[in-house]
């Protein structure tokens, strides 16, 4: 396996780095429910599941 032949140091690991960061979730409102929920994601609302603004499952017991 190789090793490396000298040490990476601080400032050179760090510029690599650079775009490690963190992102806030783009958000969507609900026509039907006035729910906020991550897009093209099934979402909870009162007890009942909806995707796309649709009923999908009825009175779930999620979380």
């Amino acid at each position: 396996m190789a090793h490396p032949k000298r040490k990476i140091s601080k400032q050179r690991k760090n510029k690599r780095r650079t775009h490690y960061k963190a992102v806030t979730p783009s958000l969507a409102t609900c026509a039907a429910t006035g729910a906020i929920h991550v897009p093209h994601r099934a979402y909870n609302v009162d007890g009942n599941l909806y995707y796309n603004g649709k009923l999908v499952i009825e009175n779930t017991q999620i979380g």
